[in-house]
């Protein structure tokens, strides 16, 4: 039996808040445009690799984004994948998807739209099933894409892209199975992507310019930096003046800076399970922030301004950073 969230009139409202769209025929990625609030700000919390039940401190982290949330006024969440441990749903019907998120993310303020993307541990399960519609019917807040566009009050755009059918090793190992449905022949599918989000990014006249994956391009922590990416997806980041990119997969909260742009590297993949201690290096002038515990990230927009907090467990903030683009400076 499907079970809806208790706020449904907020649901309700919820889906009529956001529509789905196309963008030119340039380029193939779906666009949700999500009207801003009246006092033109935007306001979003990002998570990753959090779904276990509510254990490794989950139902924690998720009281305390509910906390966060309700204090920010936040429009929407963002997850960086690895969205159901430790192999993804076995279906629309499985349990998993209510015990994981819906029985986890209660609270009020979290009662909006959660924009996701598939982290390799979902791609181990039935990865179609996190991309039905029919778990929007199961709980409206769930809008799980492949690669997509956020339009977010013409304040910024979010670019959602699928970085798991980019590492090489997913197709050669032989511990796990990946449902590669939809992503044969794994070359033409890459390519085809960066061919439309380089479409779309080129098109976008937003003040703004977002990418999120579930993969690192820099990190210090267990995977650290994601080779793939590196070659082949922060070459058009750079050309085309992004100013964030955001991912999960390694299980800890992390700010570097980018040493030839101003692209900022933001992981929160700190949802439940984190890995103490595992660190490759912070030894480096452009490591600004690293914390090995669980945790959540904020993201406050303004036309001309833009402040990313992390927070711990307890919602302390761990470290704080802001940019304005007017005054072309960075406050760390």
């Amino acid at each position: 039996m499907a079970v809806f969230c208790k706020e449904s009139m907020v649901m309700f409202l919820l889906v009529a808040s956001f529509s789905i769209s196309y963008c030119s025929s340039a380029t193939r990625l779906k666009k949700i445009d999500h009207s801003a609030k009246d006092n033109g700000n935007l306001r979003f919390l990002v998570v990753g690799d959090w779904g276990r039940k509510g254990d490794y401190n989950q139902s924690v982290v998720a009281f305390q984004m509910g906390r966060i949330g309700e204090k920010l006024d936040i429009d929407f969440v963002v997850s960086t994948g690895d969205n159901f441990y430790t192999n993804g749903l076995t279906g629309e019907d499985d349990r998993n998807f209510l015990e994981s998120f819906s029985n986890v993310y209660k609270a009020k303020s979290l009662q909006t739209l959660w924009y996701t993307v598939l982290g390799n541990h979902d791609y181990r399960g039935d990865a179609l099933a996190q991309l039905s519609p029919y778990l929007r019917k199961i709980d409206s807040r769930w809008i799980c894409l492949r690669s997509f566009i956020i339009n977010a009050a013409e304040i910024a755009e979010i670019f959602m892209v699928d970085t798991t059918p980019f590492v090489k090793e997913y197709f050669v190992e032989t511990e796990h199975t990946y449902d590669w449905r939809n992503v044969m022949p794994q070359k033409t599918y890459t390519q085809n992507l960066l061919n439309d989000l380089e479409n779309a990014l080129s098109e976008s006249t937003a003040k703004w310019k977002i990418v999120v994956g579930h993969h690192a391009i820099r990190s210090v922590g267990h995977h650290g930096d994601t080779n793939e990416l590196v070659e082949r997806l922060l070459p058009i980041l750079r050309a085309y003046d992004v100013d964030l990119y955001m991912n999960g997969h390694d299980h800890c909260l992390e700010h570097i800076s980018d040493t030839e742009s101003p692209i900022q590297f933001l992981t929160s993949g700190a949802g439940s399970k984190a890995w103490r201690g595992d660190v490759k290096g912070l030894n480096n002038e452009e490591m600004k922030f690293f914390y090995d515990g669980q945790g959540f990230m904020s993201v406050q927009l303004t036309p001309t301004h833009v402040e990313i907090e992390f927070y711990d467990v307890f919602g302390k903030v761990l470290h704080r950073w802001s940019r304005s683009k007017h005054l072309l400076h960075s406050i760390i």
